[in-house]
Formats: C-alpha cells, structure tokens, sequence
C-alpha cells in the first residue's frame, strides 16, 4: 500500500469493500451488475476522450474525465465484489 499522502480513491475503496463481510447478499449483486453509465455519459466520455487525446481538454473537462473515471472504477470494483458475491453463493448451494 502507498503512503496516505498518495493514497487514491480507488484504493481507499478497495479497501473499504475487501474488509468486512466478503458478500452482497445475492439480490445487491444482481442489481448492482444491472449498473451502469447511460448512453448519454458514454457519449460524453468518448467526447472528452476524443478532445484529450488531441490535447484540447479544458481543465473543467479534465475534471469531468476525472469524475468519470473516478466513478466507473467505482463501479468497477462494486461489480467484481458482486461477480464474486454470486459466484460464493452458487458453491455454498453446490
């Protein structure tokens, strides 16, 4: 782990849900697998992408791009610990 002056949101959150009880119950994991960006906001992030790659980002829209990701590894690290939520639950009725 990096010192707490760098520490990122990520992995403060990956902290926060490796500690504890390991499961979402199986009705949280489905419905957090049902989460996602709309098409609206992929949209956007193409956008955004698009403009960061050319260099043109406004530091208001690097913020955006920021929140973006921020968000979606959020996401991402819910939905694993909700893939492995269904996958303990399908071998404790195996």
């Amino acid at each position: 782990m990096k010192s707490d002056a760098v520490l990122d949101d990520v992995e403060i959150l990956s902290g926060v849900l490796s500690s504890g009880t390991p499961d979402f119950d199986v009705d949280a994991a489905r419905a957090l697998l049902h989460l996602g960006f709309s098409d609206e906001q992929k949209n956007r992030m193409v956008e955004l992408a698009d403009r960061g790659n050319r260099g043109e980002l406004t530091p208001a829209e690097q913020e955006q791009m920021d929140r973006f990701r921020r968000v979606g590894n959020f996401l991402a690290l819910m939905q694993s610990k909700a893939r492995l939520s269904l996958k303990h639950a399908q071998k404790a009725r195996d």
